[in-house]
């Protein structure tokens, strides 16, 4: 399926001669989005290659962001034609809830989900394709040396992500692999409790929590917080307004501020079960 590709045309009239001069045809992606673009409403959610990393055992790890420009619209996109992975091999994972664009100064909402490909992926590609507010955006995912990203700690700038625990007995975690725990149930209405544990040097670790996939609103009790090292442990709770399967998603980092620097958090992901 070959994305529809908008276009943005600007036509300048003028009287120079009494001619009509029409300026240059910039293809929506190819603009450069930054916080100038952004509005309230009415634009859409691009989907972001963020890079790659390898593993240990030779197989690759591709990153996948989204850039929502909208300030106060959120998107709801399921799985299927207008939110879909190419192989479909790979196809799944992605999220289709998107949130506005973050108050904080982290901008955008970096790799909330990776896609592993095999140590022979090569020159192939692994590519996103989202329909919002009117447009079908693409982005292709590759397996090349300039967008190597640090993982899981960052060498350079001394950055490690936090460990996370989603279960008091459960494994510990860290990095964008993404661990997912057991799958949770609960009732429309009610409130699931959610813990986090914690472990990082810093003195203080955010922990921001949202819904990944799922067909109804999700509401947190506390969807940001900062987790002291003293306790070590984040609590909020998750009501659903809809039955059906949902996935949360978490993420921890010490401080956004180092979002900037595309290196080092950890993802966590909770499916639940929601019932009458």
């Amino acid at each position: 399926m070959r994305p529809f590709r908008i276009s943005l045309a600007c036509v300048a009239l003028g009287l120079l001669g009494g001619s009509q001069v029409v300026a240059q045809v910039i293809p929506f992606e190819e603009r450069n989005f930054n916080e100038q673009v952004l509005r309230p409403t009415g634009q859409p959610v691009v989907p972001l290659y963020e890079g790659w990393y390898p593993k240990d055992d030779g197989t690759a790890r591709i990153c996948f962001g989204y850039f929502n420009l909208n300030t106060a619209q959120s998107f709801d996109v399921p799985l299927g034609p207008n939110n879909f992975i190419e192989p479909r091999e790979y196809d799944g994972m992605q999220p289709t809830h998107f949130d506005p664009v973050p108050e904080g100064n982290y901008r955008r909402h970096l790799c909330v989900f990776t896609v592993e490909v095999p140590a022979d992926f090569g020159d192939r590609r692994v590519v996103w394709t989202l329909s919002t507010a009117g447009e079908t955006l693409s982005t292709p995912g590759k397996v090349i040396a300039p967008y190597v990203l640090d993982e899981p700690e960052s060498d350079g700038r001394g950055i490690v992500p936090p460990i996370l625990k989603l279960d008091a007995d459960g494994p510990q975690f860290r990095g964008r692999d993404g661990y997912t725990a057991a799958r949770r149930a609960v009732k429309v209405g009610e409130p699931l409790r959610l813990s986090i544990w914690v472990d990082h040097p810093a003195p203080r670790t955010w922990v921001g929590w949202t819904k990944h996939q799922g067909p109804g609103q999700v509401r947190f009790e506390e969807p940001e917080m900062y987790v002291g090292q003293a306790q070590g442990i984040g609590l909020t709770t998750a009501t659903f307004s809809e039955p059906g399967d949902y996935l949360l998603r978490v993420q921890s980092i010490y401080s956004t501020a180092s979002f900037e620097y595309h290196c080092c958090w950890t993802n966590g992901y909770v499916p639940v079960t929601v019932t009458r």
